[in-house]
């Protein structure tokens, strides 16, 4: 078997991981989820918006494309499931993006159960998740608070290596 259900939960105190054993049909502890103390260099995001972007965003995957220090390159991985974009983020690093754009102003992401849950465990993780440039400023996605139920927010998180970069495009 090559794949497995996991199953990632936070309660505030760190990640706690299971996996499906289908021996016995129940979830088993795993163990903690957390980033990787080396990250690899993976950057993960919907590169056909490129166009759309803003300045900031398209300079940072042109840096993980193209590192200015000459280091190796990023690998692009994009499922296109936030779900198992994350998931692949956390277990061994990188970053995923899911930038405002001039269509989307405010993201495509739903706030209240795609954007606040995953940055709950993302940072939890050790990670960090931001909504880049959203209303007037660079914000933690902790900290937004929603009016509607269906908001939407722009989604930058992952390792804080990673997530600086694209931060710091913003200062």
């Amino acid at each position: 078997r090559t794949s497995s259900i996991d199953l990632c939960i936070t309660f505030m105190n760190g990640v706690h991981r299971f996996t499906l054993d289908d021996s016995i049909g129940e979830f088993v502890y795993i163990g903690p989820l957390t980033f990787p103390a080396k990250s690899k260099t993976i950057y993960s995001c919907n590169e056909g918006n490129y166009q759309l972007w803003d300045e900031n965003i398209q300079q940072s995957v042109e840096l993980f494309k193209n590192p200015s220090d000459g280091t190796k390159p990023y690998s692009a991985r994009y499922v296109g499931s936030m779900v198992s974009d994350v998931h692949r983020t956390i277990l061994y690093g990188g970053i995923f993006l899911y930038p405002a754009d001039k269509k989307s102003t405010k993201g495509k992401l739903r706030l209240l159960y795609e954007g606040l849950p995953m940055a709950s465990i993302i940072e939890q993780a050790g990670g960090v998740a931001s909504t880049g440039m959203f209303q007037g400023s660079v914000q933690r996605i902790l900290d937004v608070v929603p009016e509607h139920i269906h908001d939407r927010c722009p989604i930058i998180m992952g390792c804080e290596r990673d997530t600086s970069k694209v931060l710091a495009l913003y200062n």
